[in-house]
């Protein structure tokens, strides 16, 4: 079942790097032209790599959504398959936000190991394979790998490269698979990461060590398959409350409004239930005119003191004054 749910899963990755490309990539390991063509909905800025480069600045508001948020509006835009559960958090109660780099595992195959091994050498790849996507990463990436829940001689992310990981990202992990010196990786307070597992083994993963070769890595920056959930690479994780979901980055900005419209409008819903001004029934229906008038007036009157970015604020009232429907 594991390797089924693997191939599947590296299937797609595969599929793409056999497309035609200006620069055509090898096997999973996509290209720039291929990231772009993969994540095409995103019209903003990239990295060097092609992945989209959702802004700090809604990464920073994105801490304050919440899954069941965030959920429905990807629902609500047509992505079913974004989230997943089921994790062993290393830092309970701490929320994870970032811009995902993926990788992609399958079962090791001596064959597909050596040639990617070579070529690896030919591109200037340094160290084993669990290295290659960390020497990548970004501040406030997010590695996302799908090591299809590999556990007993699996965990390639100990405490070593989870602090290359740190050092390079300031970010933890989503890991579809076990993790080991989980002591000394908790000893890094920003590593917020979610994985399936610990083991106290350890991953054989080079065909230099002479040793058993446990699993190859196929993939990296390809869609990869985490659990029931699809993520790409640039995708904004969200992680907490022991769930994880991967947000498209096109709708990044979107689950962000709507997100803060709804905290600004329960804010302001429950003062004036305690202040009696309106009734239960009055708040929990579609708000009339009235209502509306007096909402964006308290907007105006407590901007700078909001659990919002006043400019966010601001930008609401300003869409209110020009006539502008509020749509996320």
């Amino acid at each position: 079942m594991r390797l089924r749910r693997a191939l599947r899963g590296a299937g797609m990755a595969l599929l793409l790097a056999t497309l035609p490309c200006p620069a055509q990539a090898d096997d999973g390991f996509l290209t720039r032209e291929q990231v772009i063509r993969l994540t095409q909905s995103w019209p903003g800025e990239r990295f060097a790599d092609g992945r989209p480069k959702v802004s700090d600045d809604l990464l920073d508001r994105m801490r304050d959504v919440t899954l069941e948020e965030a959920w429905a509006t990807l629902r609500t835009a047509g992505f079913n398959h974004q989230y997943e559960d089921g994790w062993l958090s290393l830092f309970p109660g701490k929320v994870l936000v970032g811009r995902a780099l993926t990788s992609q595992w399958l079962p090791g195959r001596p064959d597909v190991q050596t040639i990617l091994e070579k070529q690896g050498v030919a591109d200037e790849r340094k160290g084993a394979m669990n290295a290659w996507p960390v020497d990548m990463l970004q501040k406030r990436d997010v590695y996302v790998s799908d090591h299809f829940g590999l556990k007993e001689d699996g965990p390639s992310i100990g405490d070593n490269v989870g602090n290359a990981i740190y050092a390079r990202s300031g970010n933890g992990v989503v890991y579809d698979g076990a993790v080991r010196d989980i002591n000394g990786l908790r000893e890094l307070p920003g590593f917020v990461s979610f994985v399936r597992s610990y083991d106290p083994s350890h991953h054989f993963g080079a065909m230099a060590t002479g040793a058993r070769l446990n699993s190859t890595m196929v993939g990296i920056n390809g869609p990869v398959r985490i659990g029931k959930a699809t993520a790409l690479p640039g995708d904004v994780v969200l992680g907490r409350d022991g769930g994880v979901l991967f947000i498209p980055p096109q709708l990044a900005e979107k689950v962000v409004r709507l997100s803060e419209n709804t905290r600004l409008r329960d804010m302001f819903g429950h003062l004036r239930l305690r202040e009696g001004k309106y009734t239960a029934g009055q708040i929990d229906a579609q708000w009339s005119e009235p209502i509306e008038t007096d909402f964006y007036a308290w907007l105006r009157a407590n901007q700078t003191r909001l659990p919002v970015k006043a400019e966010a604020v601001r930008q609401m009232i300003r869409d209110r004054e020009a006539g502008i429907p509020f749509e996320g």
